[in-house]
């Protein structure tokens, strides 16, 4: 990441402090004024295994009890499970469906640079405290890689900008400035796609790897390397260079290597050593896989099992979400629908050429600047007005064409106003992967953690900064949209911080 920031970047890093500095302003007022629905939050009980024993009670009192107890009152609900395995480790079956990236950087900066405030706050006070900042400061970044991110894929840096302020204050986020793996899971992802349109691969797999030691759902990052390694088997087929794709294939087993390693932790530690009237149930299936296994036996996950009717409340909350979810892919689809059903195979025609598609190949050039309607205007100069390429039965020669570099293959039906903004062909493989993201939030998962686990698609963020400027839509929803993210930002640090249910 370069030192120095552009002026957009620095409105950017001022919006996200902002943001978190009002988050975290929110959650010490209603602290304050209302009451907790559970007061259970300071409790904690020795660890399991206790490697370091203190039988002197008068070495665990701290100076500041007050703060020590305002800092503790902060953990709860999930914040719960990530302290309590920064402090004790993996200690129940159930504790292992919390990914260890968190707790881990938790545990080492409370050992590190917190550490002499053990005495003042106590140790659990201090696990929390490295957590806040921890996942703040990760979202200041997360939210810099997010406009920089959006400026190499909309081509419009105002749109970038729009978007990504927007990102800075979403509606989910109040986990994003409590002790949650969001903050980090946004940064890892987020700027690991960043490195993939920079063509960094070797530094995005890293950065994408690590998204799913942070949450689970990071194993589905992969998709973009599925889709960069479709597009890419396509070339491979024409110039006979197979090993593009072998490649490919290993940057998506490298992305889930990360997750089945702590899958094969928890086996090592729950299975191994027991009898087989001893194990569990998941120890004895074929493919023994932990995290399955915790979210439906103790969470109830598993398809169409939230559909009952005294769900309905949490569908309605997660709602507003989902249906933008639902409009965004709409919209795209009808707006491009040869680049959408033909999963990009028909924009690598149209926009390739100039390197629109850029997480879809390898030979053709990416920079911040490339698909710009002044490069396709001058490279279109020369085309006869007459000249026709049918897409289809010829798809394949003129394919072929492209790659040889023949200049006179762009199509007149090239349409250079879709070539950036939210309509662009690069758009393609961000509204995929929201639309899995969205199908598994709504027929899988407990439907209200709907809106923090879509809150880290750039595709909402780009098509509400296009709904703020576009000619055919009204300003009304740019209003709505704001409104809604206030609104769940006020809910959030509300009832989430004293314990209430939120998502």
């Amino acid at each position: 990441m370069a030192f120095t920031l552009k002026p957009q970047e620095t409105i950017v890093l001022k919006s996200a402090t902002f943001s978190r500095f009002i988050l975290l302003t929110l959650i010490l007022i209603w602290r304050t004024l209302v009451s907790p629905y559970d007061t259970s939050a300071p409790l904690n009980p020795d660890c399991l295994t206790n490697t370091n024993p203190d039988p002197d009670p008068s070495l665990r009192t701290v100076r500041w009890p007050g703060l020590s107890s305002s800092i503790e009152n902060g953990i709860v609900w999930d914040s719960v499970y990530f302290v309590r395995i920064a402090q004790c480790g993996y200690e129940y079956e159930q504790t292992y469906a919390f990914l260890p990236l968190l707790p881990v950087c938790i545990s080492f900066f409370s050992r590190t640079v917190f550490a002499p405030l053990i005495p003042l706050v106590g140790e659990r006070a201090v696990l929390a405290l490295s957590g806040y900042v921890i996942n703040n400061v990760a979202f200041v970044f997360a939210a810099l890689y997010f406009y920089r991110l959006s400026v190499i894929i909309l081509k419009d840096p105002n749109a970038a900008l729009r978007a990504s302020v927007l990102f800075c204050f979403n509606p989910a986020s109040i986990f994003y400035s409590s002790i949650y793996s969001e903050s980090l899971y946004s940064l890892l992802s987020i700027g690991g796609l960043y490195h993939l349109a920079s063509d960094r691969k070797n530094i995005a797999v890293l950065c994408l790897a690590l998204s799913g030691c942070a949450r689970s759902n990071g194993v589905l990052n992969a998709g973009y390397l599925c889709f960069q390694m479709m597009h890419q088997a396509y070339d491979a087929a024409l110039r006979k260079k197979h090993w593009i794709v072998t490649a490919g294939a290993l940057r998506g087993v490298c992305i889930f290597a990360p997750f089945i390693a702590f899958q094969a932790y928890g086996y090592y530690n729950i299975c191994l050593g027991h009898l087989s009237n001893e194990m569990r149930p998941w120890c004895k299936t074929t493919v023994p896989v932990l995290y399955n296994f915790i979210q439906g036996h103790y969470w109830g996950v598993g398809f169409l099992r939230y559909f009952q009717l005294k769900q309905l409340p949490n569908f309605l909350l997660a709602s507003p979400i989902l249906s933008m979810v639902l409009f965004s892919i709409i919209h795209y689809a009808k707006s491009r629908p040869q680049v959408f059903f033909s999963l990009g195979f028909q924009a690598t025609i149209e926009e390739k050429i100039s390197g629109c598609l850029i997480l879809s190949s390898d030979d053709f050039s990416r920079s911040d600047n490339a698909c710009t309607v002044e490069k396709s205007s001058s490279r279109m100069q020369g085309v006869s007005s007459n000249q026709n390429f049918p897409i289809g039965h010829n798809l394949k020669q003129r394919k072929k064409r492209i790659i040889e570099g023949s200049p006179d293959v762009i199509p007149l039906e090239y349409e250079s106003t879709r070539a950036h903004g939210y309509l662009s062909a690069s758009v393609l493989p961000f509204v995929l992967h929201l639309g899995f993201m969205a199908a598994t939030a709504f027929f899988v998962v407990h439907v209200q953690v709907a809106t923090r686990f879509l809150s880290a698609g750039p595709p909402l963020y780009w098509f509400s900064s296009y709904l703020m400027i576009s000619p055919t839509t009204s300003r009304k929803w740019g209003y709505m949209i704001w409104v809604y993210s206030a609104a769940y930002i006020l809910l959030g640090s509300l009832l989430f911080s004293n314990f209430y249910p939120f998502t």
